[in-house]
């Protein structure tokens, strides 16, 4: 019988975490990570150039399975003894399953912003030195987190910078972005990171023409930020931006998107600011309301599309679309109709977990601004594969949405539960004190039972009636939309 021997193709490696044992990686694809079917797994284990598929002991089943995976490009034949490399092989790791770590690698910052969430003007959670740094890498290897995404602060203030990218690198760690206000994205850094063949996309602040520098705390921040994305954009780096939105700046939403469209940037995220960190100790005042807030969403849909789209937009936890789908749109927090006993509390934080300045696991940045958050663990105290199997932290991104119904019965009793499941936990925290991280997310109430998702969907219809919302799909949203 003619011999026969496989083996992955370069790009892919075998991995898996507890629970979750069956993955491959595709390092061509910034670490995409694809899991698999038990009988898909141990046809690839085999595939690794050392053995010989048309030996007895291998099952019909699993040779059966040969044709598809070369077919879609996950094995090639090879000659015996031609093996894949130790980074294809597979590797089973000690953690629940990250899909990213969005880590704060300091809290100090050159920016003095009137809304911070961490006082960072002030460097209140300083930053882990550059050995305790190095540590955290190695433990995020070692977890099996594929992509990190690195913020402050403002993380390009660190002396070492380039050195925590290098280390990131070795370890096969892909950056998705960097977060920055602009002021030190120079010729040298964008020069430094293309030297180590990589473009990761810059994401930096932007607050309305003529209200940047107020927010900032700078003067001059405007004219640098604009500098910054011009720069990205001639170098060829990616670039997004979050815009806070304030009573001060919110008639400047259309004038902010067609700017920054103007400068290269390819995303914008809104949201307004909240009552929290810096903006509370200083007592700059209420800032807008949700109502306004979605009214303001409303308003500015359209002239979105009258202005062609200008970049890829999210409106908060209204509404999201972009050029590339042009015909396509998304009520962001209405999630389809699941089910809450198989749905976590916070789908975001179940994937991205967020590290603080000071090492601590956190569901989300928002609360790095909120005592709460000393309830969570520190991974330089406990390591990051306690904080990833058994710990406040992971028990409650683990935790479900009927975990949150059952404390609520007037929600439970709601008609838009299936499709809220108790909203932002961070959003929550803000209209509740702080305190109670199962709190009712009241924007969230809002934004249904005040027919602000029905209301968005109709004036789609109405502007774009082209366009496709998978949540009409469902008759419940049908009908809603139809009431309007």
């Amino acid at each position: 019988m003619k011999k026969m021997y496989y083996k992955l193709k370069p790009q892919y490696c075998l991995r898996g975490w507890q629970r979750l044992p069956y993955a491959l990686v595709d390092r061509s694809k910034q670490n995409r990570v694809s899991f698999l079917r038990k009988a898909e797994f141990d046809a690839m284990s085999l595939c690794n150039g050392r053995i010989n598929w048309s030996l007895p002991f291998i099952s019909e089943e699993l040779r059966g399975l040969l044709p598809a995976l070369e077919k879609n490009g996950f094995i090639e034949a090879c000659e015996a003894g031609d093996s894949i490399s130790p980074d294809q092989e597979y590797r089973l790791y000690p953690a629940r399953y990250i899909r990213c770590a969005h880590w704060s690698v300091t809290g100090r910052c050159n920016y003095r912003c009137r809304h911070c969430y961490m006082s960072a003007p002030d460097a209140k959670y300083g930053e882990l030195s550059h050995e305790t740094v190095m540590q955290m890498i190695d433990q995020l290897a070692d977890c099996g987190v594929m992509n990190v995404s690195l913020t402050g602060g403002e993380c390009l203030v660190r002396k070492d910078f380039l050195e925590i990218v290098d280390a990131l690198l070795e370890r096969k760690i892909h950056i998705t972005q960097i977060y920055s206000n602009g002021a030190l994205v120079n010729e040298k850094l964008l020069t430094a990171l293309e030297q180590r063949g990589i473009r990761p996309e810059f994401n930096m602040s932007y607050d309305a023409p003529g209200w940047h520098d107020w927010l900032r705390g700078i003067d001059g921040a405007e004219k640098a930020v604009d500098r910054a994305f011009q720069l990205c954009r001639d170098h060829g780096f990616p670039t997004g931006a979050e815009m806070c939105i304030h009573s001060g700046n919110k008639h400047l939403l259309r004038e902010t998107v067609n700017h920054l469209s103007s400068l290269g940037c390819t995303a914008l995220k809104t949201n307004p600011v909240g009552d929290v960190g810096e903006w509370r100790k200083n007592g700059y005042g209420p800032t807008v309301s949700i109502e306004e807030v979605f009214d303001l969403y409303l308003d500015y849909i359209p002239r979105y599309y009258e202005d062609g789209m200008p970049l890829t937009l999210q409106l908060g936890g209204l509404f999201e679309a972009s050029p590339h789908t042009p015909d396509e749109y998304v009520v962001v927090l209405a999630k389809e109709k699941c089910d809450p006993a198989k749905t976590c509390v916070c789908g975001h934080a179940r994937q991205v977990m967020y590290i603080s300045a000071e090492g601590r696991a956190l569901p989300c940045m928002a609360l790095s601004g909120m005592e709460i958050q000393h309830q969570f663990p520190l991974i330089t105290e406990i390591g990051l594969s306690s904080c990833l199997n058994d710990s406040f932290y992971m028990n409650f991104i683990d935790s479900r949405a009927s975990d949150y119904l059952a404390l609520h019965p007037e929600c439970q009793a709601c008609e838009y539960a299936p499709y809220c499941l108790g909203g932002c936990r961070a959003s929550a925290l803000e209209f509740n004190g702080e305190t109670d991280l199962m709190g009712r997310d009241e924007a969230c109430c809002i934004m249904f039972r005040k027919g602000y998702a029905a209301r968005t969907m109709a004036l789609m219809q109405k502007i774009r009636p082209q366009a496709r919302c998978s949540l009409l799909d469902d008759p419940f949203w049908a009908q809603r939309v139809a009431e309007v």
